[in-house]
């Protein structure tokens, strides 16, 4: 924490200045090469709200645990089987003719149709006065009690019968009570969220009040409130003294610990958030046979504790992959960013619609002459054999066999044997156009190398060199095809970018140790081939990056909005080892055949979360059949014969039961069964799901499980 009470959660850099036209500018001055933008010096200012009620009524909104993807914020837990519920019609019907039969019964008793057997008890107990009239008044009420007791005992048993306690549930006054929302009591003070009860058991009192204080008077946000939290954890953890807490709390209040953008929120949200749990809700699971009793119609949503396991989705075009699904995650990490909870990467096609520049700290928009910043290449490393293996699955990671045991160590060594000579003689790496000199084997570049590794004495070097000459003549060497697939990058477009000579301003992601905000813009209109290989260049240096921090309390994702061809035999291993990393990678697909058939199967298991959009193909359906597996489940094959009746009295008695239950009477057989059946069928995801809708499977790192739910993406839930 810093002296002005900001929280330093990043590396100091200079201020960013345009990024250069490119490294021919003999003009350009170098700059030093940023991991993150600079810090304001102030606060911004938040106008605050007319007082905290808003901000109140959210913090102590209840919040139960619940099954995974279900949206915890004022969810009211649900059984888990369906209670059985009797049709409204019969429900009326058995309750009515429950009345008209105690009705009946009693009239028959009052007026001694049926004899008097019904008041012997009351004969055999009663003293002979009150029998015989002589007992008063007495004797007159005790005589009328037995009468009620007789005829409600009647109306007791019957209204057993006629579910009349059901019919008042579902139609009486307590239908309308649970129909009005109550106002809810505030809280007790050793049970309210809002006086940081966590601070003052801690003995940071001062700070506890500043913070209260904040919050009634409308000052403190839900990203203050995800922030603070963040930092306390921090002085928990040792990381940061509580007495610099304290006081940068005390001083600022809800504007304390601010993330290094200084900004305390995103211009615009789109989707509900809770930053208590860390959910962004997606929409709201179908009130569908299909879905388990519990999740029908809750709220669907995704957090870190699910993301963590990685994410999978696969729809056609126009699906709303990127509109459902990749922009309202971004918006929700980008809110975790500001908290100091995690790091995010989003990376599409320019104007795929991924959020406004102002949400992001770094956007590196490629082959944009307004770009500021640049993409390393390299990764930001400088060992030439992490930086050789980098490249290589960015060049050339899909032309490896596709089989999750293959590996592109070929195409590494030959990186690697030009790289570590390069690095030794110029203190950097090659750019684009030297890369691929050296690939092609240009007389003039390799004796230049020669020569400045002999003069610097670098025999072990010029071994390397060496060898990657003489594999040069040989047929089947990888360079060629390398230096095919670099000349992609050394386009006039790409001229301003790549750069290593230190006239730009290159992002590495190695910056993810710090809760950054990039955005990545893709070249795809005319450089469909380049995307593809920096796509993967990404998916590599993130993988590369996120499994060596030391810190790992920050949760790291990217999210990569269609990563066709970006999936390979590397990729796939790599995500396997994302989760014990805390971090994950969510990866959209317009169709499964965009990955090579080897590789399908090895992905879905890859992923925790597997999403399954409207449109999708037999083909991805059965896929996606397959790895959701089977269920048991009961059938009830059932056969009705109708009764005919041969009498006016069971005529007139069937009619009386159609009008009941609205049935006609029938006899009927019922064989049950226990079978093993699809969760979901390769047809009926094809075919049996509604446009806006998605099939989605959750899995925690935990390992907590939720099986396929049909998601309405557009909240109502209604098919």
């Amino acid at each position: 924490m810093d002296s002005d009470g900001t929280w330093d959660t990043r590396r100091t850099h200079a201020n960013p200045v345009p990024r250069p036209a490119g490294p021919q500018d003999a003009e350009a001055v170098p700059t030093e090469a940023p991991a993150l933008p600079p810090r304001p010096t102030a606060p911004p200012t938040v106008p605050p709200l007319p007082d905290g009620s808003a901000f109140l009524t959210w913090l102590r909104t209840p919040r139960p645990e619940t099954a995974p993807g279900v949206w915890r914020f004022g969810y009211r837990a649900r059984p888990a089987e369906e209670p059985v519920r009797t049709p409204a019609q019969q429900l009326l019907g058995g309750a009515l003719l429950a009345f008209l039969c105690g009705w009946l019964l009693c009239s028959l008793l009052w007026n001694g149709y049926l004899g008097d057997f019904w008041q012997w008890p009351w004969y055999v107990l009663a003293p002979k006065s009150w029998t015989h009239g002589t007992g008063g008044l007495i004797g007159g009420v005790s005589s009328w009690i037995y009468i009620g007791l007789v005829f409600g005992a009647i109306f007791l048993v019957l209204g057993k019968i006629g579910h009349w306690s059901e019919l008042w549930q579902r139609f009486g006054p307590p239908a309308w009570v649970s129909a009005v929302p109550t106002p809810e009591r505030p809280p007790a003070p050793e049970q309210d969220p809002a006086e940081f009860l966590y601070l003052r058991q801690a003995g940071a009192d001062a700070a506890a009040d500043r913070l209260a204080g904040e919050a009634r008077s409308g000052l403190m946000r839900d990203v203050d409130h995800a922030r603070i939290a963040r930092a306390w954890q921090g002085v928990r953890s040792g990381r940061h003294s509580m007495a610099t807490f304290t006081a940068a709390v005390v001083k600022d209040g809800a504007a304390a610990c601010l993330h290094p953008s200084g900004e305390r929120d995103l211009p615009a949200r789109h989707a509900r958030h809770d930053l208590v749990t860390g959910q962004v809700r997606l929409g709201t699971t179908a009130d569908d046979p299909r879905n388990p009793y519990q999740y029908r119609g809750t709220g669907l949503a995704l957090g870190p504790e699910l993301l963590g396991t990685s994410l999978l989705a696969v729809g056609p075009a126009g699906s709303g992959k990127t509109g459902s699904l990749v922009r309202p995650l971004a918006e929700s990490l980008c809110l975790h960013a500001l908290a100091g909870r995690a790091s995010v990467v989003v990376v599409g096609a320019a104007g795929a619609g991924l959020g406004p520049a102002d949400a992001y700290d770094v956007v590196v928009r490629i082959a944009h002459p307004e770009s500021v910043y640049d993409l390393d290449l390299y990764g930001g490393t400088t060992d030439p054999d992490e930086a050789a293996a980098i490249l290589a699955e960015a060049l050339a990671g899909d032309l490896a066999d596709p089989h999750p045991g293959s590996d592109s160590r070929r195409s590494t060594t030959v990186l690697a044997q030009l790289l570590g000579p390069f690095r030794a003689v110029h203190g950097r790496f090659p750019s684009v156009p030297e890369l691929r000199q050296l690939l092609d084997g240009a007389t003039g570049p390799l004796a230049a190398l020669r020569e400045a590794l002999t003069s610097t004495g670098h025999e072990s070097l010029l071994r390397e060199l060496d060898a990657r000459e003489r594999q040069m003549g040989h047929p089947g060497d990888v360079g060629a095809v390398l230096a095919d697939r670099i000349a992609l990058l050394d386009r006039p477009a790409f001229a301003g970018f790549f750069d290593t000579s230190g006239q730009s301003r290159p992002f590495s992601l190695k910056a993810l140790d710090h809760p950054v905000r990039v955005r990545i813009d893709l070249p795809e209109r005319g450089h469909a081939d380049a995307s593809r290989i920096l796509a993967r260049l990404v998916l590599a240096q993130f993988t590369a990056s996120v499994t060596v921090r030391d810190d790992r309390s920050l949760f790291s994702c990217l999210l990569l909005d269609d990563a066709t061809g970006v999936v390979t035999p590397e990729a796939v291993r790599a995500i396997q080892r994302l989760r014990s990393a805390n971090a994950g990678v969510a990866l959209t697909l317009r169709t499964l055949d965009d990955v090579p058939r080897p590789l399908r199967g090895p992905l879905l298991g890859a992923t925790g979360c597997r999403m399954a959009f409207a449109g999708l193909t037999p083909w991805d359906g059965q896929d996606f059949a397959e790895v959701w597996g089977k269920e048991w489940t009961e059938t009830r094959d059932v056969t009705d014969r109708q009764i005919i009746a041969e009498t006016p009295a069971g005529k007139a008695l069937h009619v009386v039961r159609r009008v009941i239950t609205g049935k006609a009477p029938t006899a009927r057989a019922v064989t049950v069964r226990q079978v093993e059946r699809e969760r979901w069928s390769a047809s009926e995801l094809a075919h049996g799901v509604p446009a806006g809708y998605a099939v989605l499977s959750l899995t925690t790192v935990k390992g907590e499980h939720a099986p396929p739910l049909l998601v309405d993406l557009r909240g109502d839930g209604r098919l």
